[in-house]
């Protein structure tokens, strides 16, 4: 029989009985549909992770003081991480290029009768580079036609330097709003305010800023700040030194690891850590990249990927044995039909072929459907997923290719049966 007959028989088998095909094809349905809407799952959380982690950049390593479980309670261990640790890295780690450090406290500033309680921030001078590169805010009024830098955020005077930081000098910037609520629109450059019992000299103002995110802009105020040198702010207003968390900059993004090792054997000569019995080092401290932060959350989200795609596996199992239940009922009852056929001539080869090709019709039929099914879920399975759920393009002619695969794999043995009937056996059945 040719291709053309073959199919035109198998079409019309497979619509004598469109209820039975239909409800067949639904197992094959819901599979496909599962695998389009768990893939597209997976991809929308490998999103997710990148967008969050985007402005971790690649030559970025995150420092801080490693906690650990006791009496159901996360505790520091070891030694805290001092600002001078930081400063003097520069001078002994060769791939460090600079540490950005902070600590932050909510205290009072007060000028002449004025008193306001601000969020105050301790930090490093490349701390204003880290602000640039973050994104999350911009002077107000900005074009976007060309990328602004540090400079720009300064709208008056200047900000703290090195030497600064290094002496612990009593200076100060503030907010653009810190300004106005402290001075009322006067200059304040080179006067003197309190913060709690501490004098500290204003030498710079920020410019008016927003949030580059608009949805953002009335739920925090960023011209709301006062920043100091971070060794003023330890020294000066804390009752004990905090541990400081640090990111170091790396000259080369390509030699991270080598630089994590450098960091890693400073600090352990900081804080004097050796080996134990087994060899091993408990370090007090974790250092962590982008590639381990995303390398983490990335496995999370294959296994993630991974299980819901065993689940829809199960589904196109399910449907694989319903088809090959129909199938086999449908030979046992056209038996006689097949005796018929095998008896005039035709030859085993045509009655798996016909037989497999109808399993492939209800199985194609059924991932055609499961397609569209599974596209139009994408929606739902975004919101029950915090709106993240993006279509993987490949997962379409990969759904359709499993699909196809169901009918071939569960069709055979049915056809084959068929296939090998006795013609005078056929013949005979009731």
């Amino acid at each position: 029989m040719s291709l053309t007959d073959l199919l035109r028989t198998a079409l019309r088998s497979v619509s004598a009985n469109k209820l039975r095909a239909v409800l067949t094809m639904l197992g094959v349905v819901i599979g496909v549909a599962s695998v389009i809407a768990m893939l597209a799952l997976g991809n929308g959380a490998r999103a997710a992770v990148d967008a969050t982690f985007q402005d971790l950049g690649a030559n970025q390593i995150q420092i801080g003081q490693r906690f650990e479980m006791q009496d159901r309670e996360f505790v520091a261990s070891g030694e805290k991480l001092t600002y001078q640790e930081g400063l003097e890295m520069l001078d002994t780690v060769p791939l460090v290029e600079r540490v950005e450090m902070s600590v932050s406290k909510t205290l009072k500033a007060r000028f002449g009768r004025a008193t306001i309680e601000i969020g105050a921030i301790g930090t490093t001078p490349d701390a204003l580079e880290g602000f640039v590169a973050g994104g999350d805010v911009q002077p107000v009024g900005w074009t976007g036609d060309a990328a602004f830098t540090a400079d720009d955020l300064i709208g008056e005077g200047r900000f703290f330097s090195t030497d600064e930081v290094y002496a612990a000098a009593p200076v100060c910037v503030l907010g653009y709003q810190t300004a106005l609520d402290l001075f009322s629109g006067d200059n304040p450059i080179g006067e003197t305010i309190w913060i709690e019992r501490t004098r500290c000299t204003v030498i710079g103002v920020a410019v008016e800023l927003e949030s580059t995110d608009v949805t953002q802009r009335y739920q925090s105020n960023p011209n709301e700040f006062l920043a100091m040198p971070i060794s003023t702010m330890i020294q000066e207003l804390y009752d004990e030194e905090p541990s400081v968390y640090m990111t170091a900059h790396v000259t080369d993004a390509n030699r991270i690891e080598e630089a994590k090792e450098q960091i890693t054997t400073y600090l352990r000569e900081k804080h004097q850590i050796e080996q134990d019995a087994e060899g091993n080092y408990l370090d007090d401290f974790d250092l962590t990249t982008r590639n381990d932060i995303l390398g983490q959350q990335q496995e999370a989200a294959q296994t993630f990927s991974i299980l819901l795609a065993a689940m829809a596996t199960v589904s196109l199992m399910v449907g694989g044995i319903g088809i090959m239940n129909v199938m086999l009922v449908s030979v046992t009852e056209r038996t006689r039909e097949i005796g018929v056929r095998l008896a005039i001539g035709a030859k085993q080869r045509d009655i798996v072929s016909q037989f497999l090709l109808e399993s492939i019709l209800i199985s194609a039929s059924g991932g055609l459907a499961g397609i569209v099914l599974g596209i139009l879920a994408i929606p739902l399975a975004a919101a029950l997923n915090q709106g993240v759920a993006l279509l993987y393009p490949g997962s379409i002619p990969l759904a359709f290719v499993v699909a196809l695969l169901i009918g071939v794999v569960f069709g055979l043995y049915p056809a084959l049966r068929a296939s090998r009937l006795d013609p005078i056996d056929a013949l005979r059945y009731e």
